[in-house]
């Protein structure tokens, strides 16, 4: 039937049906990775809604992600091999490979060594949970908010809004600050200045005022003396905001008992 009506298409699909059969299966796997996806990630924000009416745990949405990335993965590496399959010449290459599948091992095992440890590395990160979406954490002097556990790197958000994209390998072999693993707020710390001459009693005072505030003296040098005020944040997310608030109220509070010298007055007109 489609010989008499379309002989130009029944030409090219007896010419190219190895490729196109190859092309549509591989079309097929993506598809179905992302409605497999898209559906997991669907259920996630039912199951949430029903069990506690609220927003996705950070330890439970960082086994989603890569339980959905781990699914997604192996669709599309089995799209793949079928559709690689469908081509004779393949056939007999991977018949020949299976033969020498030691070998084979070897090699594939040396040369991607790096991202099968990542690989590993990412899965034991999302089992055991040292870090999670949403944690505060501190990776080589670098402090941020985990944004993103994935199969091979991990994405930290730092203050400045730079992505620091650490290999997970890494991570499960360094030392790692997490600030919010046990209690979801952040501990803000600022400091404020008062000149070497200055009563830092009364300035502890003044500023122990300050509701939810603890003061101390940081460091004394030649040319001031430190105060270190510190108070809570409720979330990572906040903690640059509280810090700023804070900073301000001390400057303010200190700069009205005359502890610290005001800014100069702008010049008149």
């Amino acid at each position: 039937m489609l010989d008499g009506q379309f002989p130009i298409a029944a030409s090219f699909l007896e010419d190219y049906r190895e490729e196109v059969t190859a092309a549509v299966t591989l079309i097929l796997a993506i598809a179905f990775a992302q409605f497999v996806d898209r559906t997991l990630a669907k259920r996630g924000r039912r199951l949430t809604e029903v069990v506690t009416s609220g927003g996705v745990s950070p330890a439970t949405g960082t086994r989603l992600r890569l339980l959905r990335r781990l699914i997604f993965a192996t669709i599309i590496v089995l799209g793949i091999a079928l559709a690689l399959s469908q081509f004779e010449a393949v056939k007999r290459v991977a018949t020949g490979i299976l033969a020498s599948s030691a070998v084979l091992g070897l090699v594939v095992g040396f040369a991607a060594r790096q991202t099968l440890a990542n690989a590993v590395a990412g899965v034991l990160l999302a089992i055991t949970q040292p870090i999670r979406v949403g944690d505060l954490v501190t990776f080589e002097d670098e402090t941020g908010t985990v944004e993103d556990v994935r199969l091979t790197y991990t994405f930290i958000r730092l203050g400045d809004e730079r992505r620091l994209v650490v290999p997970n390998e890494r991570l499960a072999q360094g030392t790692i600050v997490n600030h919010t693993i046990v209690d979801p707020r952040v501990h803000v710390e600022v400091s404020v200045w008062i000149p070497p001459d200055g009563d830092a009693a009364r300035a502890l005072a003044v500023l122990g005022e300050l509701p939810d505030v603890d003061v101390s003296v940081a460091d004394v040098e030649k040319d001031a003396v430190r105060l270190s005020a510190g108070t809570w944040a409720t979330s990572p997310e906040k903690r640059l905001e509280v810090a700023a608030d804070l900073r301000l109220e001390c400057l303010e509070r200190l700069r009205a008992d005359g502890l610290a010298p005001s800014p100069p007055a702008s010049p008149s007109a």
